[in-house]
């Protein structure tokens, strides 16, 4: 019965807005703005944790590589891994960007604006340590 559960919990539905082509015509177009309901099945999905990305690519696609960073202040002394890699075409590609920002912007719009600058998001911290112990 978990498992049925799990399987129930594990199917999700996307909304994807289809692309129209510039020569279809104008009712065709119309009728393919409308969203349109995918079921997704993420049962078998590996989710992994990573604070690393690197972006490499080729004129046909993108590769997008994450890994754990041990030390996520200064430069690494050990190589960073990659653990996973997803190649996308430019079309996926700028469509996941999209989604990206749509989230990032969901996301600060209620909970403040993300500082992706480690040394501003630390060296706050640090000043009031070294501030408040000599008093």
């Amino acid at each position: 019965m978990a498992d049925e559960n799990k399987t129930d919990d594990a199917t999700e539905t996307a909304v994807v807005t289809p692309e129209a082509s510039s020569d279809a015509p104008a009712k065709a177009q119309t009728q393919a703005q409308q969203p349109v309901q995918v079921k997704v099945e993420d049962a078998g999905a590996i989710a992994t944790y990573a604070n690393f990305c690197r972006v490499t690519g080729s004129p046909e696609e993108l590769i997008i590589d994450f890994g754990l960073n041990p030390q996520p202040i200064g430069v690494p002394k050990d190589p960073i891994h990659v653990k996973q890699r997803i190649i996308v075409n430019f079309f996926t590609a700028k469509r996941l960007l999209s989604a990206l920002q749509m989230s990032v912007a969901r996301h600060e719009s209620v909970f403040g604006v993300l500082e992706t600058d480690i040394n501003k998001r630390v060296r706050p911290g640090l000043q009031q340590q070294k501030g408040g112990s000599g008093s």
